[in-house]
């Protein structure tokens, strides 16, 4: 017995072809791309108009100064003068700051970048008693505030003989920088490899040589962010300097508020000192920014 089955006919298939975009609908993307550019440079003018109000001011003379806006000077150019960066270099107070503040912000630079590297090493990858509670410790000393350990602090210092003193000073910035560092250095040492390091084991290296040739290598770009941060935030401190530091011999934001203080109409020497002190942290940036944008890209695709 056969069975006879109808024949379902069958639909030719279709092919679904994607939507070209319009003409109106191009113009409008590549009209929003170019307004987003110009929107972009609009916004990095704006950021940038008091730096170049500073950098034309430091080369006006003072009457000029206190006469008109810094803006005037693009109609008469040739008034722009570089005396006042010969009487800068001839004030002893702001040049003797200026070498204050590289006594005190290269050291708390280094020693936070060293000893950040080597606990933040050692919470990563080595096995000691207590080794989580101390690291929760350290995070926990993230919270605390400069403002609430001034007072103490003064007195410890005060007790031990360096309250006033530029040794204070870089105790005080590496102390209070350590926490950030160790944080930051140990979650990105935690994110190499194991088999690397323990191919670099089977191959005879111990700690320290571990330490030197595969993990700060690796660690380079998180490195390099962490001493542009730490060097940027010493520079341009005043509160703890105001407090810590030798009064006699200040860093160059305490000194340019003293000349702010006690001489106040001496802007031709105020305005170049203070983009002086603002070019030094821009040079340091730029200079690193390579490894400042590596460490951060590193760091957001982990």
């Amino acid at each position: 017995m056969t069975t006879t089955t109808d024949a379902v006919p069958v639909r030719p298939s279709r092919t679904v072809e994607k939507a070209r975009p319009s003409a109106v609908s191009r113009l409008a993307a590549r009209a929003g791309g170019g307004l987003t550019q110009v929107l972009l440079i609009l916004v990095a003018l704006f950021w940038l108009m008091p730096t170049l109000g500073l950098l034309i001011s430091s080369l006006r003379e003072g009457s000029d100064i206190a006469g008109s806006g810094w803006w005037t000077v693009f109609g008469a150019p040739a008034r722009l003068t570089v005396d006042n960066y010969a009487e800068l270099l001839g004030n002893g107070a702001i040049t003797e700051s200026l070498l204050t503040t590289l006594l005190i912000t290269v050291p708390s630079t280094v020693l936070v970048v060293v000893i950040g590297s080597l606990a933040g090493y050692a919470f990563a990858w080595l096995d000691f008693p207590g080794r989580d509670g101390w690291f929760l410790l350290v995070v926990g000393l993230l919270v605390v505030p400069v403002q609430v350990a001034l007072l103490p602090v003064a007195k410890l210092f005060n007790s031990l003989g360096i309250f006033q003193t530029t040794a204070g000073v870089v105790v005080f910035h590496t102390a209070f920088g350590l926490p950030f560092a160790v944080f930051l250095l140990r979650n990105f040492f935690a994110e190499i490899p194991r088999e690397l390091l323990e191919a670099a084991r089977l191959d005879g290296a111990g700690e320290v040589r571990l330490f030197t040739r595969v993990v700060l290598p690796l660690g380079g770009p998180a490195i390099a962010s962490l001493g542009i941060f730490q060097f940027l935030w010493v520079w341009n401190d005043m509160l703890v300097a105001l407090i810590f530091a030798d009064s006699g011999s200040p860093p160059v934001t305490v000194a340019l508020q003293q000349q702010v203080r006690q001489f106040g109409n001496n802007i031709d020497v105020l305005a170049p000192g203070a983009f002086v002190s603002m070019v030094i942290p821009l040079v340091v940036f730029f200079a690193f920014q390579q490894q400042f944008v590596t460490g951060v890209m590193a760091g957001a695709v982990k």
